[in-house]
């Protein structure tokens, strides 16, 4: 390792002449003969000093594998580890104390890929695009073993090559980071200094340091067959006609091949989304749809190429976070013009996905995504057979900003005859450490709808430690049509501006920061009525246990176009309200053995009141293995007409065997609609790549008094095998 004056990092990785035995016991010669990469850097919480506990790493190579190992010192007794997290891909290792390795496979300073690993050997994996956005829902094929020894823990990890992309070449230069989180002092440390203000530092890969020496094999395109079957037994009483312990299996395959070291394409033949999990319920207070994400593997992977129209960087956005929900409008505006939960789903129903392909990857400065999928008839979803296409570029300019365009088609639109498309172009440009500018124009064609169908959006930030400042201007057309994406509103112009304060005061031991912050959203239609005005003052303290408080007062003005049914029996009625309300919120840290935020609502609530009171990612850690996830929202609201209380209460359990098998079960009971909900769901990668699900939905109707009606109910159970070549 060799550091210069100005603190850049130069890592040399070594090439293995001997095996390295992945066991996590630093016991080879090679770990005396090669000098550690040490001298990590703190972000937080005190940026630019040393780390207060010791670090060494070493960074390996062969002709299949990257290495990296790493002796993670620790002064406190074992007991006093902060571990309680083994299932992969968990949230809740990021709250544990950690190892972390970056890499920036094609050295363009702003997309990479992280791996993360505890102490008990729980691990994460996502990608990380235009230094944020990351997408967790990356598997790649790798594999990590930890130990202890005297004085700390170890790691081994091993990520075959044919696992990332990266530039033509046998000779590879990379950016790299390396990291380490110590949760019971709060503190992160780095290889190279990462800026307070930056979020996570694992996201500012343009801070990262550079490894060389990596020497890849002639031929390491690879060609991954994953074929599937499926058996399930199911019930439903809500289809005609209906079904009752009906049989059904099917097979299909996915494929992924690399066409170059940096481009990949994807296959896929009646696909089946059986290992999915069932959405997570939500109480809607407000006139307009819910946002659920997506959830299935086919669609996750390389998603962040897709992403349109968002800034870059890990820039905080929303003037509620953090508030109960009840009562949460504006907000949340901006179309999102590639929405992939429009394939394969309609009216809350599944429609068959007969086949597609995807290309993805990168060429020079150019990222590149290209999807064609082809849907068939669902009669019952009153869907015909459809062909989604979807292209995406973007070209790296500057230091860390970039320009793109994207097209989606849909061949058949759901609200006019022919098809539907969307043209569209964007930028985001940031400069020095926190000041970013994004915006976007796209149109849509719809037969039909010619009129006014364009939106656009200019934003601008500035994201300090101390100051922060947005503001943002957003036009929807009265007839901007993007069907294969998601719009909560139309024929709108919105602009939204906030600004806090945030000192760090070094005379309260017990406080990390302050935060004083104000906003005001403003939403007019295109022919100047005032639709949505949104008034904020919010404050917020982190405490030193990372826990958080947070208090707001809002003023709301809401104008319905037409009326709105809270309930299937309560309405309320078109019109213009004025009202207000506040909040409070208490944060525990993610990292205690119970966790959770615990909020309260009380105010106006359109021409009413109402109280409301939630406990939200809730988390009971009774072993490192097994754990719950309570949560409950109770929502009173008072109209002139009528009085109203609308519960949703979820109960998760999990226990992990391995870390890569869980056992998972999920009880939702929902009062606004009267359902109640029960998904069990085994997970086994029984090897790297391959796995078994054995699933298990139930959904009952709770609106009658006497009993909980069954709706429908499905026994699953999907086996995968994939074979790499």
């Amino acid at each position: 390792m060799a550091r210069d004056a100005a603190g850049r990092v130069t890592v040399r990785a070594i090439r293995l002449t001997e095996p390295l035995t992945l066991d996590g016991v630093l016991d080879e010669g090679l770990y005396q003969r090669g000098l550690p990469v040490t001298g990590f850097i703190q972000q937080l919480p005190n940026e630019g000093a040393p780390a207060t506990e010791r670090t060494e790493a070493w960074v390996f190579f062969d002709d299949r594998n990257v290495y990296v190992s790493a002796r993670v010192w620790d002064t406190a007794p074992e007991t006093e580890w902060i571990a309680n997290e083994m299932q992969r891909d968990s949230f809740q290792l990021i709250n544990n104390d950690y190892f972390s390795m970056v890499f920036d496979t094609f050295y363009d300073r702003r997309n990479g890929v992280a791996f993360m690993v505890n102490a008990i050997g729980g691990f994460f994996d996502f990608e990380i695009s235009d230094e944020g956005n990351p997408n967790s829902d990356w598997n790649p094929i790798w594999d990590v073993r930890t130990g202890r020894f005297e004085g700390g823990w170890s790691v081994e990890a091993r990520i075959p090559f044919k696992s990332l992309r990266f530039r033509p070449g046998s000779a590879q230069l990379w950016g790299v980071q390396l990291g380490r989180r110590i949760r019971r002092k709060n503190e992160m440390t780095f290889l190279t200094r990462v800026p307070i203000s930056a979020g996570p530092g694992e996201f500012r890969i343009s801070a990262g340091g550079t490894l060389v020496g990596v020497e890849l094999p002639e031929k390491n395109r690879k060609l991954d067959i994953k074929p599937y079957t499926l058996g399930q037994v199911a019930t439903d009483l809500t289809s005609t006609p209906i079904k009752a312990n009906q049989f059904d299996g099917e097979i299909g395959v996915d494929a992924k091949y690399g066409v170059t070291q940096n481009l990949t394409a994807d296959f896929t033949y009646n696909t089946d989304f059986a290992q999915v999990e069932v959405d997570e319920q939500q109480i809607n207070l407000t006139q307009f749809s819910l946002f659920f994400p997506e959830k299935r593997e086919f669609f996750l992977e390389g998603r962040g190429i897709f992403e349109f129209g968002r800034p870059a960087g890990n820039v905080e956005g929303g003037p509620r976070v953090g508030r109960s929900g009840a009562g949460s409008f504006g907000g949340g505006d901006v179309p999102t013009i590639f929405f992939s939960r429009r394939i394969g789903l309609q009216n809350d129903l599944t429609v068959p996905i007969l086949a597609g392909g995807r290309l993805s990857g990168k060429a020079e400065k150019f990222s590149i995504g290209a999807l064609n999928i082809q849907t068939e008839d669902q009669p019952r979803a009153g869907a015909v057979a459809t062909n989604f296409s979807v292209v995406r570029v973007k070209r790296d300019i500057l230091r860390r900003s970039r320009i793109g365009g994207i097209f989606t088609n849909r061949s058949v639109s759901t609200v006019a005859p022919g098809s539907n498309a969307l043209y569209g172009l964007d930028a985001a440009f940031s400069f020095f450490d926190n000041v970013n500018v994004n915006g976007y124009y796209a149109r849509t064609k719809t037969s039909g709808l010619e009129s006014d169908d364009r939106s656009y959006q200019a934003a601008f930030s500035y994201n300090a430690d101390l100051y922060r400042f947005q503001v943002d201007h957003l036009y929807v057309g009265d007839h901007f049509n993007p069907e294969v994406g998601f719009m909560r509103r139309d024929d709108i112009r919105r602009t939204f501006t906030s600004a806090q304060y945030r000192p760090r005061p070094k005379s309260i031991k017990a406080v990390r920061q302050f935060s004083f912050g104000a906003s005001l959203d403003y939403v007019e239609n295109t022919t100047g009525r005032l639709e949505t005005r949104i008034a904020q003052g919010r404050f917020e303290t982190e405490f030193e246990s990372s826990d958080r408080f947070v208090a707001d007062v809002q003023r709301d003005y809401e104008f319905l176009r037409q009326p709105f049914n809270l309930t299937p029996i309560v309405m309320i009625p078109a019109g213009g309200y004025d009202f207000s309300d506040f909040s409070v919120a208490y944060a525990m840290g993610e990292h205690r053995k119970v966790s959770g935020t615990w909020s309260f609502q009380k105010g106006e609530y359109f021409d009413g009141h109402i109280t409301a009171i939630s406990y939200q990612r809730g988390r009971v850690s009774l072993t490192p293995q097994l754990y719950l996830q309570p949560g409950f929202s109770i929502n009173r609201i008072e109209l002139p007409e009528s009085t109203v209380t609308l519960k949703l209460l979820t109960t998760r359990i999990t226990y992990t065997v391995t870390p890569r098998m869980f056992l998972s079960g999920l009880l939702q009971y929902n009062s606004s609609n009267g359902s109640m909900s029960t998904n069990i769901r085994l997970r086994w990668e029984y090897q790297p790549g391959s796995e078994l699900f054995v699933v298990y939905n139930d959904l009952r109707d709770t609106s009658s008094r006497r009993t909980a009606l069954l709706e429908n109910h499905a026994f699953v159970v999907k086996l995968t095998r994939l074979f790499r070549l």
